[in-house]
């Protein structure tokens, strides 16, 4: 037997069919900064008129972590490239950043290019959204070792274990650009600031090994099951509703509005994260009762009976982002967030403290 690339599980027409198919949709995303096309060694961003006088560059890197697992069970690949997107997005408008660029990276253990073309749909969706163009990015088929490879492991995989199906790695890298003078770093928040918040209705990407392990393992429900007593969608609706991108919002208000921080909340939940933006001689109190948790986040303490520490901790609770503003400059700055279609809202202040953050009050009711 003459031994091929095929034959240990690589299969390069199918990457040249997948390219093909991504294409056009890569181009829908281009600015008029964006130089050539994909295919090439390297995205090119042509940054020679933007105006800036000193211009910085910030640039992050993310993944959609877990999630992914769930979007490979249900076999729902359109819209976690949304995720994508916002994990790398949303952070770099937190230093002030206008996302310029992304580029991402999707390993699969085979390559199927139209669920390369799914995912890369959801990755072009976020990207318009965000105003960012998509000038590059790697797909890699890795195989599994060992003599069964094409075999041990087809179909959905388990969302709840992790077991190996049909799935695949989701990671992105944004750049973005703040003028020096506007770059934002928290150091000027002062006691009597002003924290909005900004509604995330489920997830996001963050908390999902938890998730997955309280609905599919301690509460042995399927993917097609209500995600509560009463609930209108699934489980799989649920933990795959798309993260809300809100960069092109934030940004549109630093134009007019002065932000003293900007806290994404991911992995740490609210506590966390807007920690990381507070200096060390305030603190931010954080009233629960001034938004409307999302059902999920009260079904999953319920079948876990996790503590209230850890649900914020690991959850985000309903907000996916902070912005800390001038308390003279909150009216002016929740109008404009809420032009651009978020609820924003008054979600706490800023006092004399140790650089903490503490949720005080009960969930409240819609806004």
């Amino acid at each position: 037997m003459v031994e091929t690339y095929a034959s240990s599980g690589v299969n390069i027409a199918a990457g040249e069919d997948a390219v093909q198919r991504i294409k056009q949709r890569v181009r829908s995303t281009f600015r008029p900064e964006a130089v050539g096309d994909i295919g090439g060694f390297g995205g090119l961003f042509d940054f020679t008129h933007h105006g800036y006088k000193k211009p910085v560059l910030v640039s992050t890197t993310d993944g959609v972590g877990t999630k992914a697992y769930v979007a490979s069970a249900a076999g729902r690949f359109n819209t976690i490239g949304i995720d994508l997107v916002a994990m790398c997005v949303d952070d770099l408008v937190c230093q002030g950043a206008e996302p310029l660029f992304l580029l991402d990276y999707i390993s699969v253990r085979k390559l199927d290019p139209e669920r390369i073309e799914q995912l890369v749909i959801g990755v072009v969706d976020g990207c318009r959204q965000a105003g960012c163009a998509l000038i590059g990015g790697e797909m890699a088929e890795h195989p599994p070792a060992g003599p069964n490879q094409e075999g041990d492991h087809q179909g959905a995989g388990d969302p709840g274990t992790g077991e190996p199906g049909d799935e695949f790695e989701l990671v992105g890298f944004a750049v973005g650009v703040v003028e020096r003078s506007r770059l934002i770093t928290g150091t000027q928040v002062r006691p009597g600031d002003t924290l909005i918040g900004l509604p995330s209705p489920g997830l996001r990407c963050n908390g999902y090994s938890l998730a997955r392990r309280l609905y599919f393992e301690v509460a042995g429900r399927g993917l097609d099951d209500p995600a509560w007593e009463g609930s209108p969608h699934s489980v799989a609706d649920e933990l795959l509703l798309p993260s809300v991108i809100y960069a092109p919002a934030v940004g549109a208000m630093l134009a007019k509005v002065e932000a003293r921080a900007i806290a994404h909340v991911t992995g740490g939940g609210i506590v966390g994260n807007l920690a990381r933006v507070l200096p060390g001689k305030v603190d931010a109190v954080v009233d629960r009762s001034c938004w409307e948790q999302p059902p999920v986040f009260a079904e999953l303490k319920h079948i876990g009976g996790v503590a209230d520490e850890e649900m914020a901790r690991v959850f985000n609770l309903g907000l996916g982002m902070v912005v800390v503003v001038r308390d003279r400059d909150a009216t002016r700055a929740i109008d404009l967030l809420r032009t651009g279609g978020h609820r924003a809202t008054v979600v706490g202040a800023v006092e004399k403290g140790e650089g903490r953050v503490r949720l005080v009050g009960e969930p409240g009711g819609p806004w």
